[in-house]
């Protein structure tokens, strides 16, 4: 297997050297050989193993890919997923649904690798070039020839699916987000749309046209889904179901939350109808789909809520708020990661600060960035008083279930399914379901 990371080289595996942002892969090609690698692709040097030099190694590694793969991938079934909300949730939807109706559909994305069940975590919702091509061939081999893909702005941006043509292209909604990556919304929105370039060419688009941005996503077959006018139409929707027309008119039973999640199953339902599938064959499965771990998770306390989830955008905030009613009091507890977008810090926390009773603002994945930085940008602006700071997420956690009294609500926001609080390089085990299980248990 040709590989770019020197940590998961075996016996036998090319190691292809490539430069990065913050480091170079030529750093790491004794310990590739070292794990095993019986030949190095690099631009200089002279090693001990069959040595490849070329002038450039990342067109190297396209072209071996094209060369060794593409018989593969394009015998293949590929949906790709994009969009700032929603994608994992889609993607969820859709790898459920698929394999309920009887086609081995695999995933790749924010939740990992998944066949049957979970194979394996994945450091990017996108992986590089290298890990996507290894895990596509290895749904192929596995009997897996339909496969759903979240298609990250970094992911495709940085070319992580070249030469992949997708038979689907899906576009969730686009908001604020990775303007620290992408430097403004326009090259932002331009990254995803490189989803839609790379459609075959009988692929079919599947566009949010309630998303003030729809247009920018186009293709010669597509398709829109929305409350407005459109080609799939919610006509109405209450808790646990939905109606909606194309054509006919067609009503949903389902067990998700919120309006949001309405578009998530509009979206698997549209993709589904255009792989051919009728109403009959898939309308009774939604009771039976669920959204992904960490994502509107619900966990009971006394007569009272606590809900985690991944929320990191002005708008998944703005979501996770919309979808709850019939509650005293609304707390949260939330922190932003380091090294990413700034600006979208403190409009975050003006939407909680004035949707909730109180909000404790934490720790999420610092990275090398400081934690007082991150906070000084959350408050700033911020003139209100109904927040407290407390670095730990732990004991922040543990201070908002505190809080609750009766028929309260308690939002636990940012890091949803993930295991680590990332600091420096650090990888801290925690997850908030998991820690609020145990607090709960030790109450009770």
């Amino acid at each position: 297997m040709i590989r770019t990371d020197s940590r998961k080289v075996r016996k036998g595996d090319i190691f292809v050297a490539l430069p990065g942002i913050k480091s170079d892969g030529h750093d790491y090609v004794y310990d590739a050989i070292r794990n095993g690698a019986s030949s190095v692709v690099v631009t200089h040097g002279n090693y001990d193993v069959d040595t490849i030099i070329v002038s450039d190694t990342r067109k190297y590694l396209e072209d071996y890919v094209l060369t060794n793969y593409s018989n593969i991938i394009d015998n293949m079934v590929i949906i790709g997923v994009t969009g700032t909300n929603g994608k994992t949730t889609v993607s969820h939807l859709i790898y459920q649904s698929l394999n309920k109706l009887g086609v081995k559909c695999s995933m790749i994305g924010t939740l990992g690798y998944y066949k049957n069940n979970k194979i394996c975590d994945l450091y990017n919702t996108s992986p590089d070039l290298a890990v996507m091509y290894e895990l596509l061939v290895d749904s192929y081999n596995s009997g897996y020839k339909c496969v759903v893909v979240e298609a990250s702005s970094q992911g495709l941006y940085e070319n992580r699916f070249f030469g992949i043509r997708f038979d689907y292209a899906l576009f969730t909604n686009i908001s604020q987000d990775h303007l620290d990556y992408h430097k403004d919304f326009k090259h932002y929105v331009a990254a995803k749309n490189k989803l839609f370039l790379q459609l075959k060419k009988d692929g079919i688009g599947i566009v949010n046209g309630d998303d003030s941005y729809s247009s920018s996503f186009l293709c010669d077959n597509r398709i829109t889904y929305g409350f407005g006018e459109c080609d799939y139409r919610v006509l109405c929707f209450s808790d646990g179901s939905f109606d909606f027309s194309h054509g006919d008119i067609y009503k949903i039973f389902h067990n998700l939350v919120g309006r949001y999640n309405v578009y998530n199953l509009m979206c698997c339902i549209v993709l589904l109808e255009s792989m051919g599938f009728k109403y009959e064959q898939y309308s009774s499965i939604f009771k039976a789909v669920s959204s992904p771990k960490g994502r509107m998770e619900v966990y009971n306390y006394m007569d009272n809520r606590i809900i985690v989830d991944y929320a990191h955008t002005p708008d998944a905030i703005k979501n996770v708020i919309s979808s709850i009613d019939n509650y005293n009091k609304i707390y949260a507890v939330f922190g932003c990661t380091g090294n990413r977008d700034r600006l979208k810090r403190p409009i975050m926390t003006k939407i909680l600060v004035e949707a909730c009773d109180y909000v404790i603002i934490t720790s999420d994945d610092l990275y090398d960035e400081s934690f007082d930085s991150i906070v000084s940008d959350m408050t700033n602006g911020i003139n209100y008083s109904n927040y407290c700071i407390c670095r730990d997420r732990g004991l922040a956690i543990e201070k908002g279930i505190s809080l609750l009294d009766s028929n309260d609500v308690l939002l636990v926001l940012g890091k949803g399914h993930e295991e680590f609080i990332k600091i420096g390089f650090e990888r801290i085990p925690f997850n908030d379901g998991k820690f609020i299980l145990d607090f709960i248990s030790k109450s009770i």
